[in-house]
């Protein structure tokens, strides 16, 4: 579908042709119809595609759900038909479907370029193909003779400025962040990298406290302190051979 502009009412814009985002964006009250707004959601959680046929099948089935309630019919008897009919639909489903080979990366490239005929990126949907599929592949794990690909172990940074085919695919980790001095090295090959929970400073108490220094020197004398404190955490990180420190 073409896409929609929506305007909410604190006059923040969204352009979609998403029906999970054009849901969630719509102030729904009645019970059915929040309904098939977690039915949108759930249908782009797990298969990222087809939302608004979800949608529209799903209304159908209510539609037709109500003309067999006209006719008295009772709603567990409703319900049963609907439960019976799913497990028909998901058998034929198996029967006609193909299995696929994972080293086929055509197949699987035609496959990712059919879900992103209806997103915006019609002038790189090749381009943004290829790059899903090799992302797929880099995280998939053969368990028992099955392919699981866990989505999590794949992240999506976003940066302002550039077009689609600027997109890169990272094999690794990205922390979009600053060093912390600019004379630090911008690329490091063979790095052994020390990743810290903690910060590279002094902490604070957890009790309130104050310190009050009259005299300069013990000022002085406070901040050398400080300093040769960080120095020992600096040297003890040099000592394991770490030359890149990750740190909250």
């Amino acid at each position: 579908g073409m896409d929609k502009m929506l305007v909410d009412s604190l006059g923040d814009i969204t352009i979609t042709n998403d029906g999970a985002t054009i849901l969630d964006k719509m102030d729904l009250q009645h019970p059915a119809a929040k309904m098939l707004v977690q039915i949108a959601k759930g249908q782009d959680e797990e298969v990222g595609d087809g939302t608004k046929t979800a949608v529209i099948f799903a209304g159908e089935l209510l539609k037709q759900g109500e003309e067999l309630l006209l006719k008295e019919i009772h709603p567990t008897t409703i319900i049963s038909g609907y439960k019976k009919a799913l497990e028909v639909a998901i058998d034929y489903l198996y029967k006609i479907s193909e299995p696929i080979d994972i080293s086929d990366r055509n197949i699987l490239r035609d496959i990712a370029k059919t879900a992103l005929t209806s997103k915006a990126v019609h002038g790189a949907r090749d381009y943004i193909a290829d790059i899903s599929v090799e992302a797929v592949l880099t995280v998939a794990e053969n368990r028992d003779g099955r392919w699981y690909v866990d989505l999590d172990n794949i992240q999506i940074v976003k940066k302002h400025g550039g077009s689609l085919l600027d997109t890169k695919l990272v094999k690794g980790v990205v922390l979009d962040k600053e060093v912390v001095h600019p004379a630090m090295p911008r690329r490091v090959e063979g790095a052994r990298i020390a990743l810290l929970d903690a910060p590279l400073e002094i902490e604070k108490p957890e009790i309130d406290a104050e310190i009050r220094i009259s005299d300069p020197t013990y000022m002085r004398k406070f901040l050398e302190e400080e300093e040769n404190i960080l120095s020992k955490y600096v040297e003890k990180i040099a000592s394991t051979g770490a030359n890149v420190v990750v740190c909250q």
